[in-house]
């Protein structure tokens, strides 16, 4: 498994010291993400309209509405008043199938019809990520994809997952770290990303920030 590294390293040693560090989301899984990787965040989570222009492309909403979290975030840190600089994280996590992108599910029904539609195929996990130094001039916004292949399973398969309850407030009605996960037969990427947050890649943007 490869070791993850964190701002508890010294090549990161600066940007621990520089910045507080405030994650636009109450994402259980984004926090222990964070948490387990040494950062000390303060969360702060983003409640926005999550309204897409028409035909966008899952990669590009992700981007939009990170970025549409991040600057929330911002203009509620700026009026509040800030004293050390803060770096935002805010992202945002679609599963899309045929470019057509599925969200959480609205009731039962709605979860059965997407993971009918995922089962035996391929999709993708798409997070988008925006980091922004509040009230300064420079940030960075970027996505990380993942592809996730399912078995095949049957129909009631599906429903004692969703008896479980597991799949309501999950994109594509589905948890890989949860009791679906068995179903996948492989992945191409990132797992952190098909988790919520594509933990190295933000690694690698957050030197570049």
């Amino acid at each position: 498994m490869r070791e993850h590294t964190s701002l508890k390293d010294n090549r990161y040693g600066s940007e621990k010291m520089k910045y507080d560090i405030v994650l636009a989301s109450a994402s259980p899984r984004r926090i222990e993400m964070f948490k387990n990787n040494g950062y000390e965040v303060t969360v702060m989570p983003a409640d926005v309209e999550e309204n897409l222009p028409k035909d966008i492309k899952a990669t590009d909403a992700v981007m939009f509405l990170a970025l549409k979290k991040a600057l929330h975030i911002e203009e509620k840190l700026l009026e509040k008043g800030i004293e050390k600089e803060t770096l935002i994280v805010a992202a945002d996590t679609v599963v899309a199938f045929e470019d057509r992108i599925l969200g959480k599910p609205e009731n039962e029904q709605d979860a059965f019809d997407m993971l009918s539609k995922l089962n035996g195929n391929v999709h993708y996990v798409a997070t988008g990520v925006a980091l922004l130094v509040a009230g300064k001039q420079n940030g960075r916004v970027f996505y990380d994809k993942t592809d996730v292949e399912f078995m095949e399973y049957t129909d009631e398969d599906i429903y004692e997952y969703i008896a479980s309850g597991e799949p309501m407030d999950k994109a594509g009605a589905y948890a890989i770290q949860g009791g679906f996960g068995k179903y996948v037969k492989e992945y191409r990427g990132s797992y952190s990303n098909i988790v919520g947050f594509p933990w190295e890649k933000f690694q690698e943007e957050l030197k570049k920030l």
